[in-house]
């Protein structure tokens, strides 16, 4: 089961979530994100346990609890979307649209 936590703590680090998670049942990973630009941590982070039903009881027992002074929320991992155009999405580009502005002022429709 892979189990999302938000609201950690800056200080928590992959140690100490492995260890607030073993105390329900084995642990194959657990993940604080940090931002790729900055080094900083997101608050939050990935805990993965093999046995659903330990991570079930896990989700159940530390959701809105208290861990390194926040108040974290756990829940069950959703899988990863595709982006494309990395969150742009259709807005169309330099030339993208009828009405872009870059169009030097000529009605293409109206030839």
């Amino acid at each position: 089961m892979n189990i999302y936590v938000s609201n950690l703590s800056d200080d928590t680090t992959n140690d100490s979530l492995e260890e607030l998670f073993e105390e329900y049942g084995v642990v194959t990973s657990a993940k604080v994100m940090y931002d790729r630009r900055t080094g900083y941590p997101k608050g939050c982070g990935f805990v993965e346990m093999p046995n659903d039903i330990h991570g079930q009881r896990a989700i159940d027992s530390l959701h809105e609890t208290e861990f390194e002074g926040n108040n974290i929320s756990v829940s069950i991992a959703r899988p990863k979307t595709e982006q494309n155009n990395r969150g742009y999405g259709n807005r169309g580009g330099y030339n993208g649209g009828h009405n872009s502005g870059y169009n030097g002022g000529y009605n293409q429709r109206r030839y």
